[in-house]
């Protein structure tokens, strides 16, 4: 499947912002499974230049200052992305490594505990304690296999949990989307990746769109889509595994991934330093747009 990305931010500003620095992380990964073509981005007002970098975690982060007076901030991005992927991210045979044998390679195999050493460790946000681990005990026993324990991770935070946009922000506390058994994307991937940090696994966390479907009989609205978040577990013999615990799903061919890090922190879309003082308003707009 091949789509067309456009995200659109834009900063309203009470009085006037004279300087900006800003970070953008909105460039799609080319992986074995989706490629990214004719990548773009415009902002306006326009900055003399647009400094391309990869990041610690390979993920491709663009950066630009403005040293001009404006009250309006627009960021532009639009893309070509191919996903390669099948219609189910899922392995062709699943793994049946069980969580007492990938705890054990983690621990015997010095190169691989160092390689995953970062997604196993608390982050700026996430991290656990006896609850969170107490939450997810019952998914997980040493002689299942631990891909299908990390399924029924998954199932279980989408059953119990409801998606309300407005309850949280990234910096709720996973503590406190426990105890009201709601948030959004990032507050489960969090959730996720605390329950299976706590059971000596590694985890890490997934940024990137997922194309959303109108009701039948209606037109897409422009606009609509949104940026999402997933869970990826480093599962032995297979390598990292995609889970979406917000739709219960394994990622495929809907879900185009735009980088990864330890969590939210590391991967924002957008992030800056404004000299300036008072209110601003912030309005994003994203379509993901089937080409085939």
């Amino acid at each position: 499947m091949k789509y067309r990305l456009i995200h659109k931010t834009e900063y309203k500003y009470e009085e006037p912002v004279n300087n900006y620095h800003s970070l953008l992380c909105l460039t799609p990964r080319s992986l074995p499974k989706q490629l990214c073509q004719d990548f773009t981005i415009k902002v306006f007002p326009e900055p003399s230049e647009i400094v391309e970098r990869l990041d610690f975690y390979g993920n491709i982060t663009h950066y630009f200052s403005l040293h001009t007076s404006h009250k309006t901030l627009t960021v532009l991005t639009s893309g070509i992305v191919e996903c390669l992927t099948e219609t189910t991210g899922s392995p062709l045979t699943l793994s049946q490594v069980t969580c007492a044998e990938a705890r054990e390679r983690f621990l015997l195999d010095r190169s691989l505990k160092i390689s995953l050493l970062e997604y196993t460790l608390p982050s700026p946000l996430v991290r656990w304690d006896q609850e969170i681990r107490d939450y997810a005990q019952d998914c997980f026993q040493d002689d299942r296999p631990l891909y299908e324990c990390v399924e029924a991770l998954s199932r279980k935070i989408f059953t119990e949990f409801d998606f309300v946009s407005d309850f949280t922000t990234i910096h709720t506390p996973i503590k406190e989307v426990l105890a009201a058994k709601k948030g959004v994307c990032q507050d489960f991937s969090h959730l996720a990746i605390a329950c299976l940090r706590s059971f000596g696994f590694a985890a890490r966390y997934v940024s990137g769109y997922l194309e959303t479907l109108p009701p039948k009989g209606k037109t897409k609205l422009q606009g609509s889509d949104a940026s999402h978040a997933w869970i990826s577990v480093f599962v032995p013999d297979y390598g990292w595994c995609d889970f979406d615990p917000t739709n219960n799903v394994v990622p495929g061919e809907r879900h185009i991934t735009t980088a990864w890090g330890r969590d939210y922190s590391d991967v924002p879309p957008l992030k800056g330093i404004i000299f300036s003082y008072g209110k601003h308003t912030l309005k994003v707009e994203v379509d993901v747009i089937p080409l085939d």
